[in-house]
């Protein structure tokens, strides 16, 4: 693959520090849009505009994390990270001459309804109802409504992201405190809401491979093995040689999250989602399997020879 001009907005965070890395090892070139230290920065539209500008793709994941209390003012501000700054990329992909030919847009697999009977595609999947849902809908409708003939957008609905920090820390901690038990007390009940995940490296891997394939609109970025929490939790203490894993039920939880300044949905929710368009496409994963992944992240061992993706 010749190297690229590639353009990432929101390149300080937990995937887009990785990435911009990732991409930088490959041999391209990558510029940054952000709100400080970055070549371009919001409100700057002149300056991301001439960024992105030839460029070859453009990757978006710039937002305000989920993992907080949901307040009003932490509402707004989850919604502003993501309406306004991918409203400010669509116009400076309308002003240029010459815009890349792939949009790469972050979204979430929490758009899809609390599922513990069936998997969510993206041809048959349910949107849910909620803040979240909320928040996922008016992100894509703001992403689809900047199409620009050329450009191939991609709504990237990827699972929670498992990697050197981000929603393994509070779980690792949990764990290595003889309190890495399932999480109880949600509607599936007694840990068996379903968690699908990913490997950070994977999501990249996606990435690379929707820059040589045709796919364009939603596509789910998910181990194509989803666990449940109860797995999820029985993985990790096994990973980490912890023999005892108290559960926790929903008051524990609830108290929890209060001091942890978090919500309980981002554990209790059911999220059954599966890649099936990358799937489909001939796309790999090297972490199709949670205990692959953690002991990966957790003990750097390194992932079994696969082929293709």
């Amino acid at each position: 693959m010749t190297a690229a001009r590639i353009v990432i907005a929101g390149a300080h965070g937990f995937m887009g520090s990785r990435f911009a890395q990732l991409y930088r090892m490959a041999g391209d070139t990558v510029t940054t849009i952000g709100r400080r230290d970055a070549d371009a920065v919001w409100g700057d539209t002149e300056a991301i505009a001439r960024a992105i500008d030839g460029a070859d793709v453009l990757v978006n994941l710039a937002r305000k994390s989920v993992n907080c209390r949901y307040n009003d003012r932490n509402r707004a501000e989850i919604f502003r990270s993501r309406l306004e700054t991918t409203a400010e990329l669509g116009r400076a992909v309308a002003a240029v001459d010459a815009p890349p030919p792939l949009w790469l847009n972050a979204s979430t697999a929490t758009i899809y309804r609390h599922a513990d009977d069936r998997p969510q595609t993206e041809a048959d999947g349910e949107i849910g109802k909620g803040f979240s849902v909320e928040v996922a809908t008016s992100w894509e409708r703001t992403f689809f409504d900047a199409a620009r003939e050329g450009v191939r957008q991609v709504a990237m609905r990827t699972a929670i992201t498992l990697g050197d920090g981000s929603a393994l820390t509070p779980l690792v901690g949990l764990a290595r405190a003889g309190l890495g038990g399932p999480q109880l007390g949600g509607p599936s009940g007694g840990g068996r809401q379903r968690f699908s995940w990913v490997h950070l490296d994977d999501v990249f891997r996606a990435m690379r491979f929707l820059e040589t394939s045709d796919l364009g609109g939603v596509v789910n970025i998910t181990s194509p093995h989803p666990s449940t929490n109860r797995e999820v939790m029985a993985t990790l203490r096994r990973v980490l040689g912890v023999p005892i894993g108290i559960p926790l039920p929903r008051l524990a939880l609830e108290a929890g999250a209060l001091v942890l300044r978090t919500e309980t949905e981002l554990i209790l929710k059911s999220r059954w989602v599966l890649p099936k368009r990358l799937l489909d496409a001939g796309f790999v994963f090297d972490y199709p399997e949670l205990e692959h992944a953690l002991r990966q992240i957790l003990t750097r061992e390194v992932a079994p020879a696969r082929s293709g993706g």
